[in-house]
Parts: C-alpha cells; structure tokens; sequence
C-alpha cells in the first residue's frame, strides 16, 4: 500500500490547482473512525428500536392486565350475585315447600352456598366464568323445581277452596245423613243430606268456591241451588224461600247464594244441604 495520498481540488475559473498529500496512516485512521462511527450508530439505532418496541409491548401489556383485572373484577361481581340470587332462590323455594308440605329436595338440585372461590391468578377469570356458568344452570334448575313447587301449592290451595267446609247456615240439626223413617211415607229411605232447621229467610251461604251449576224448582226439593265446585265436589241447597244466584255464576266460599225456606216436600222451615264427591253422596258432618 502506498504510503502517501494526493487529493486534488480543481476550482473552476481560472484558480490554481491544488494537491494535497495525505499520509497513509492517516487515511486508516479515517476509514477506522468511519467505521466505529457507523457501529456506533448502527448500535444506538438498533438499541433504540428495540426500547421502542419494548415500551410499546409494554404498554400493550399494561393495557391488557387493566382490562383482565377489570374483567375479574366485573366477574367477581357477577359471581357475588349469582350466589345472592342462589340464596333467594333457596329461601324462596324453602318458604314455598314449607307451604306445600314438601320437605324433600328433588334430586339434581343443588344446596345454595355462599362465599367466593379461591382461585389461581392465571386461571382466575376462566374459573370464575366456569363457576358463573355452572350457577346459572343451578338457577335455572332451582327454578324449574321452584316453579314446579308453586304449581303444586297453587293446586292444593285451589283443592282447598274447592272442597266444602263449614256450616251452610245458622240453624240446628234435624235429620242426619244415612237410612231415616220418611216423614211422609213412614217408610225407611235414604236421607242422602243433612237438614239443618232455621228461621225463614236466615241466609244460605256457600261453603266452597265455585260456579252455580243450576238454579231449579222441584217438587221435592223446592227452591234448590247446585254449585260445582271441580275436583268432583258438588253442595246442593234445598227447600230455600228464595234463590240470590243466577245459573253460571262464580262464587266464593262465604257468598249468600240462597234464603232458608219451606218450599217444595217440607214439614218446616229448613235447609236440606247435600255434599256429592263424583256425583256418590257423602256425609257433610265430616266437613261441618
């Protein structure tokens, strides 16, 4: 390698030419420092993409473990309220058995039970999300037997009013239900109700929940009321002076339908009260 360099400037115009001799040594030194100054740079460029990159990532993460906590968080809430509605649903359901007089809890159903699970911090918002799944569907069933519970209730309530219960009227009794001496023929019949004397016009109520079935007069019966209260059961009211119903209206248990009397095959002023369970007469002292 040479050990001198010449560089020649050439101005325009009619300037001098000029050479300047550079040592070799020097030239290396240039070409060193030229070098060392691009790694430099190179090294500086590379290191300050990376720290971009990283902060970046690094806001990228911070974001998304906001976001995750706010997601455990909104999911712990709504794991608290599954179980509080779990804890309604089972004193509900509790009150709702009681009632019903059903003590066994059907199988399949789950026992509501309070308190958070603890879970791991990785796996946390899909355990929680696990257990919110596997609740409502707890819920769900819960109220499916709930709402099976109060079906039930419902039909023994409406049972309830349905069946006769009670004294018709004010008044005392004469003649029971079973085999008596007719009055008229001296024969002895079938008495298939209970007679149960009174002043005229002392009221007539009815003893279930129902619908008038028919208002009529007959001979023996007179001025008779029939209700029909479902479940089979049917109240028949003989003998009244005057009829307060009409055929096909609804009535309660306590509504005056009728007025005691003397009509129709009668020796006094009475009522003749019959209680019929799928049309077989009964005995209604059992429901007195």
């Amino acid at each position: 390698m040479a050990r001198r360099f010449s560089v020649i400037f050439i101005p325009e115009g009619d300037s001098k030419v000029r050479r300047v001799r550079i040592q070799s040594g020097i030239v290396k030194s240039i070409f060193c420092c030229c070098f060392v100054a691009f790694g430099l740079f190179a090294f500086f460029a590379y290191s300050y993409f990376n720290l971009t990159v990283d902060r970046d990532e690094l806001q990228r993460l911070r974001v998304a473990t906001s976001q995750q906590r706010q997601t455990l968080q909104h999911l712990v809430a709504d794991l608290e309220e599954v179980h509080r509605q779990m804890s309604a649903l089972a004193d509900t359901e509790a009150r709702v058995r009681q009632l019903a007089n059903l003590e066994v809890i059907p199988q399949g159903i789950p026992v509501a039970i309070g308190g958070l699970p603890e879970v791991e911090p990785i796996e946390g918002v899909d355990d929680i999300q696990r257990q919110i799944n596997q609740l409502q569907v707890e819920i769900e069933l819960r109220r499916q037997s709930q709402e099976g519970a109060r079906n039930l209730l419902n039909d023994q309530v409406s049972l309830s009013r349905a069946t006769p219960k009670g004294w018709p009227t004010k008044g005392w009794l004469t003649s029971y239900f079973g085999m008596r001496k007719s009055p008229f023929t001296g024969k002895r019949v079938m008495h298939e109700g209970l007679d149960i004397a009174a002043n005229t016009g002392t009221p007539v109520i009815a003893t279930a929940d129902g619908i008038v079935a028919r208002v009529r007069y007959s001979p023996g019966y007179g001025k008779m009321v029939i209700i029909d209260h479902g479940y089979g059961y049917r109240t028949i009211f003989a003998h009244n002076s005057k009829i307060l119903v009409e055929a096909g209206e609804r009535i309660k248990r306590g509504d005056v339908v009728a007025k005691v009397g003397n009509t129709g095959q009668s020796t006094g002023s009475h009522l003749h009260y019959e209680l019929r369970l799928n049309g077989v007469p009964i005995d209604p002292r059992k429901t007195l």
